[in-house]
C-alpha cells in the first residue's frame, strides 16, 4: 500500500468573543495586522510551523499543520500568548478540522478524466 503524507491541515476554532486585533498585534510578539490589506491578524509559529489567522469575530483559522497534534499545540500557543498579553480567552476552545491535504505516490499513471467521469463530474474537481 502506498504511503500517504499529510501536507496541510486547516482547522478552525472560536474564542466566542470579539477580539481587538490592534491590541493583540501590539501586545503579542510576531503578530502582524495590516487591516488595509487583510481583515485578519496573522500570527506565524516556527514550531510547529503554522500560521494562525485571527478575526475580529473571535474566529481563528490554523493552517500549515502537518498533524492534529500540531493544530492543538498551535492553538494552545496563541491562547497562552494572548493571555500573557492580557487578552482573556477560553483555554481549550473546540477545534474543527476544515480540510486535510494529503499526497501519495501510487507509482502509476492515472487517467483523471476516466476517474472523474466514473465518480460523477458533480463530485470531482481537479
Amino acid at each position: 500500500m502506498a504511503k500517504i503524507k499529510i501536507e496541510n491541515i486547516v482547522a478552525s476554532t472560536s474564542f466566542n468573543k470579539e477580539l481587538d486585533l490592534a491590541k493583540i498585534a501590539a501586545s503579542v510578539e510576531g503578530a502582524e495586522y495590516k487591516p488595509k490589506h487583510f481583515p485578519g491578524l496573522v500570527y506565524k509559529l516556527k514550531e510547529p510551523k503554522t500560521a494562525m489567522l485571527l478575526f475580529r469575530s473571535g474566529k481563528i483559522v490554523c493552517t500549515g499543520a502537518k498533524s492534529l497534534k500540531d493544530v492543538k499545540i498551535a492553538i494552545e500557543q496563541i491562547t497562552k500568548n494572548m493571555g500573557k498579553a492580557g487578552v482573556k480567552v477560553a483555554k481549550k476552545p473546540r477545534i474543527v478540522v476544515q480540510n486535510i491535504v494529503a499526497s501519495s505516490d501510487l507509482n502509476a499513471e492515472l487517467n483523471l478524466n476516466a476517474i472523474a467521469i466514473s465518480l460523477g463530474l458533480e463530485k470531482v474537481e481537479y
